[in-house]
């Protein structure tokens, strides 16, 4: 995947004023792991991927860098 997700899944994070704690228990995750995704450090399963599209209203080609339009 590209470098770019771990960017813009940090920044709409901030942006919404949401801790990492907050996004992890959406997704049912824990925070340590949710923060490996911010990092990189591990990939982002699919059905985390569409969660956070839903959570932030925002398309899949947004959050992976396809695309710079939100929707």
């Amino acid at each position: 995947m590209s470098e770019l997700y771990v960017k813009r899944i940090r920044d709409l994070r901030e942006d919404s004023d949401k801790t990492q704690k907050e996004v992890a228990d959406f997704l049912g995750t824990s925070q340590t792991m949710y923060a490996r995704y911010e990092r990189g450090a591990n990939e982002l399963p699919l059905r985390h991927l569409v969660a956070l599209c839903k959570y932030y209203r925002v398309s899949s080609d947004y959050i992976l860098g396809l695309s710079d339009k939100k929707r």
